[in-house]
């Protein structure tokens, strides 16, 4: 096995396995500092991830005794270009170092001069229980008693008789009703955490109990061997690989729903003329009620036939959600009968038209033509979708209704409606000033976060475009029209569909070829938004951009000649950091990458993103794809530059 000699001084933090007991050739598991965080040492086994050895909390943690008068202690050094593991003995200590065998257990030995022989003095993983992920979601490994066990996180339940398989919330977080966080000591916080740089303990438990969506933080003091002397970690989503330990764990906070209000009751008297009071509403109440009978009949029926077309769906059969049916009637009156004047947009799948319900609510209505492709299956699909997920960066659906041959959705309104207004028309693009784009940029990462990662369901949305990206008021994200998303259950990771359907240039070589689709798949959309947002141009556009097919090839050829500034839109380029623009455009070539394994997730995105400091790969070159012979520019630009539009593309094979 590969091993690496260490004495008192600091030494490179990757080591790699042998591939046999006697085979020296490289093998499968590698062990170092986690290049996405660089927080976290961790072991891989081939890509993935097989063990988490520690998550760092600041302090000069993993403390070992060497002899009886020395000690072994390991830090990580940042000198701001680079980051490296350091491991450290106390002097007089005997000569130790750290091996990784081919079965992927990492050793930290030393040597013993009385034996003539090596002493383990730490193993990584210690057995099941150490591997990644072993306790499953919001499950956790109790290494504080003799025996390791697997435990549910306080206000959680175990899924099955086996807690490996994970547990679930007791009570069920909702933002409109009361949440608190309870403190849980002694753990290794898990995995998939969002750093938030330069945040105090009070600020960062106020990001966290601020945003709904937030499950859980953790804070540390760093040592001074870090430039940010803060670590403020969020979770969005399922906590996974969580330990307790004794030995070097820290205070996680978790966010937990108020217990119901258990309401007292008492035997009261109540007095005639009380009584009286009371029957004389209830009457006309009653009333009401006959005068309207007939109206709520119809209203009952309609409801039953919808919930008749939604739950033919077996993703319902899991589902408590109540779908919020709106009459066609109240359609009618609130659009002024679809009236012209109201209408917002339109794009292939029918007209989007504003419209005011009782009480002065505005909102959009999207009302599907018979002719749009978009039939039940994608209806279903985005009230299904839309009823559960919940996030800032989502449009928020408010209603529905099938009515005969109508089909309607109705959602909140967005007075800015879509970022393709803005972002190609030349009269209007100076409102996306740089903080702005930076803003839509970051927003619409982590609605794509959530949808990947985060909600209870994985989304693949698979139409992911300038034109789906809707701003409200303060010009936030806010991703839009899941007619053509998928849900991905259990541990799928990959799909294949004979049927391809999303906006060409925005779908990914994969998705194009073969019908593969998965997580990746979004990534590479969100990399071709990310480069137009930069840009102001549009993925397939020669209007502005000669002797290239598209915008990925010509963002590459600035980016190997190092003129990468002069892909900015010029709108901005005179006030943008060139710092944060280069990130950006190194972001995107990540995400646009041919090999769906080599393009980063979107939690990494979100942390390259929000994190300047942290080193980013090299992006390979990528693949170009350009219309066809027989697809002019202008057919794209009718395609493209519709208001909330969703375009179905069938490709042939050729």
């Amino acid at each position: 096995m590969e091993f690496l000699l260490i004495h008192g001084a600091r030494a490179a933090a990757r080591l790699k396995s042998w591939r046999g007991p006697d085979d020296p050739s490289t093998g499968d598991f590698s062990f170092g500092l986690d290049p996405i965080s660089n927080l976290q040492l961790v072991i891989w086994h081939g890509a993935k991830l097989y063990c988490r050895i520690s998550v760092w909390n600041g302090v000069l943690g993993g403390m070992y005794p060497s002899s009886p008068s020395s000690m072994v202690y390991q830090t990580i050094v940042n000198k701001g270009d680079e980051f490296y593991l350091e491991i450290v003995l106390s002097g007089g200590s005997p000569y130790s170092w750290i091996m990784l065998d081919h079965t992927g257990n990492m050793k930290l030995l030393t040597w013993d001069s009385n034996s003539s022989s090596s002493i383990v003095i730490s193993e990584r993983p210690k057995g099941s229980y150490g591997l990644y992920d072993s306790c499953g979601p919001n499950g956790y490994c109790d290494f504080t008693g003799t025996v390791p066990a697997c435990q549910c996180l306080e206000g959680f339940k175990a899924i099955s008789p086996n807690s490996s398989r994970g547990c679930q919330r007791m009570e069920p977080l909702q933002c409109s009703k009361g949440n608190h966080f309870v403190a849980m000591p002694e753990m290794r916080v898990p995995d998939k955490f969002v750093l938030l740089r330069n945040r105090s303990f009070e600020q960062c438990a106020a990001e966290c109990s601020q945003n709904c969506s937030c499950t859980a933080y953790a804070y540390a003091n760093l040592s001074s061997a870090m430039d940010d002397k803060s670590r403020c970690l969020v979770w969005t989503g399922e906590l996974v690989d969580t330990w307790k330990s004794s030995n070097y764990g820290e205070t996680l906070y978790l966010r937990l729903a108020d217990p119901p209000v258990k309401m007292k009751t008492n035997t009261v008297k109540i007095a005639l003329p009380v009584i009286a009071c009371l029957l004389l509403p209830v009457g006309i109440a009653l009333v009401c009620i006959c005068k309207f009978k007939g109206k709520w009949r119809k209203k009952e029926i309609q409801n039953k036939l919808m919930l008749g077309y939604l739950t033919a769906s077996s993703e319902l059969e899991d589902t408590n959600a109540e779908f919020p049916f709106v009459s066609f009637d109240d359609i009618v009156a609130a659009t002024d009968n679809f009236s012209d004047s109201n209408m917002l947009g339109r794009g292939g799948f029918g007209k989007v038209y504003k419209g005011m319900l009782e009480g002065g609510k505005e909102v959009a209505v999207k009302r599907l033509s018979q002719g749009s492709g978009q039939g039940i299956d994608e209806f279903r699909n985005e009230v299904v979708l839309l009823v559960k997920l919940q996030h800032r960066n989502l449009v928020r659906l408010l209603g529905c209704c099938i009515h005969e041959e109508e089909k309607l959705l109705i959602y909140e309104y967005l007075p800015n409606k879509s970022l393709d207004a803005f972002l190609f028309d030349t009269s209007r693009k100076h409102v996306l000033d740089w903080p702005t784009r930076f803003k839509i940029v970051k927003g619409v990462a982590r609605g794509l976060l959530y949808l990947h990662q985060d909600s209870r369901l994985t989304i693949i949305h698979r139409d992911l475009k300038a034109s789906n990206i809707l701003l409200d008021t303060e010009m936030a994200p806010k991703i839009s029209d899941f007619g053509m998303a998928r849900i991905f259950g259990g541990n799928q990771q990959l799909a294949n569909t004979t049927r391809v359907v999303g906006t060409y240039g925005y779908m990914s070589p994969e998705y194009v070829t073969r019908g593969a689709f998965s997580v990746k798949s979004d990534t590479y959309s969100f990399g071709v938004l990310l480069l137009e947002i930069v840009s102001g141009l549009k993925i397939i556009s020669t209007k502005f951009i000669t002797d290239f097919p598209n915008l990925i090839a010509y963002t590459w050829r600035l980016w190997e000649d190092g003129n990468s500034m002069e892909l900015v839109d010029s709108s901005v380029a005179e006030n943008c950091p060139a710092h944060e623009v280069l990130r950006c455009i190194h972001v995107g070539l990540l995400c646009v990458q041919d090999n769906p394994n080599a393009r980063p997730l979107m939690s990494s995105v979100v942390f390259m993103l929000e994190n300047e400091t942290t080193l980013l790969p090299a992006p390979k070159q990528p693949v170009y794809y350009a219309p066809r012979n027989n697809e002019t520019e202008e057919t794209w630009r009718n395609i493209e530059g519709s208001v909330n539009t969703s375009t179905i593309t069938t490709l042939e094979g050729r």
